[in-house]
């Protein structure tokens, strides 16, 4: 299969192309993968090294929203995997146009040059965030869209517009929704990353409110365990969760990684919460699970594997920060 894989060179896009490529050691892989990428700030081509000289690999910088761009290099491939996205909240908060580009309007010409292309099979990557806020039980696929955010709007809407593509011309088209991604590679104004570089410095890390936002966390490479799935086995104009199975409020999260450092909690510094904050996250995914997802890594081993690689691997953090 010829896969074209947007927002490649990102901290999930990017884990999807490793993943996907290396785990075949040295066979060849079952994907043969073009990286599409527009290397925006949080793109980066170092994420993509490991895979750099691998023969089923290609890149291509390049953005979803151009419609001519995407005509020359869709035709052959037989599936797309989107993951280009613009994901960080408080972004979103002070600068909404960009999302509303990039997540709906550059989904809709994706969706348009795969359809003209003839690409048999289109995977939208997408976030529990489209539902809102859940104060007890879990979603599943069918409850209701509510978002808070406007990144979380954009997605609910680029979700709906690659639904719409299945329904109004018989595209394969599934979407998968998951839980808070950790892990190696990710951009450095995510929580857990944001939090490990100032530990890393000395400084206290910042909590939003009281602390008691609950979130489901999930490692990178167990996400793509279940995208790969999907791909492979979903079913068209099918929603698909991806979850991780193990729920934490920011504060139990921020005491965890305290703990790495051997830190007390005199390096919390409260802070205001910011506007339209979801309380819980919780997604039932015992859909996927039925196709045979399981999450593998466990929650406290993955979590002490991605501080050790962030001690690691300053080089390439740093030049990420202010």
């Amino acid at each position: 299969m010829r896969a074209l894989v947007t927002g490649a060179a990102g901290f999930i896009g990017s884990a999807f192309v490793r993943n996907a490529l290396l785990n075949s050691g040295s066979e060849p892989s079952e994907l043969d993968i073009t990286a599409f990428d527009a290397l925006s700030y949080a793109g980066n081509l170092e994420n993509l090294a490991p895979v750099a000289d691998r023969p089923e690999f290609t890149f291509v910088r390049g953005d979803i929203t151009d419609a001519d761009h995407l005509a020359a290099v869709l035709p052959g491939h037989d599936a797309v995997v989107n993951f280009a996205a613009e994901t960080h909240v408080d972004r979103s908060i002070e600068g909404p146009s960009v999302f509303v580009r990039t997540n709906v309007l550059g989904t809709q010409t994706l969706l348009d040059a795969a359809l003209r292309a003839g690409v048999k099979r289109f995977v939208q990557v997408s976030t529990d965030e489209v539902y809102g806020s859940i104060d007890e039980g879990s979603w599943t696929e069918s409850s209701p869209l509510d978002p808070n955010s406007p990144y979380a709007a954009s997605k609910a809407a680029a979700d709906h517009l690659a639904l719409a593509y299945e329904r109004t011309y018989g595209m394969n088209v599934s979407v998968t929704r998951c839980s808070n991604n950790y892990g190696p590679h990710q951009y450095p104004e995510k929580v857990i990353p944001y939090f490990v570089t100032l530990l890393m410095g000395g400084h206290r890390i910042p909590l939003y409110g009281d602390g008691g936002n609950v979130r489901d966390w999930l490692h990178v490479d167990d996400h793509c365990a279940g995208i790969r799935l999907v791909l492979d086995r979903g079913e068209p104009g099918e929603v698909y969760h991806i979850g991780g199975g193990v729920e934490l409020s920011n504060r139990e999260l921020t005491r965890l990684l305290l703990d790495e450092f051997d830190c007390t909690t005199d390096m919390i510094e409260q802070v205001p919460d910011r506007p339209g904050h979801d309380r819980r996250y919780s997604l039932d995914d015992s859909k996927l699970r039925a196709l045979g997802y399981r999450p593998r890594v466990p929650f406290r081993e993955g979590l002490r594997a991605t501080v050790n690689w962030y001690r690691e691997n300053s080089s390439w953090w740093k030049p990420l920060l202010p």
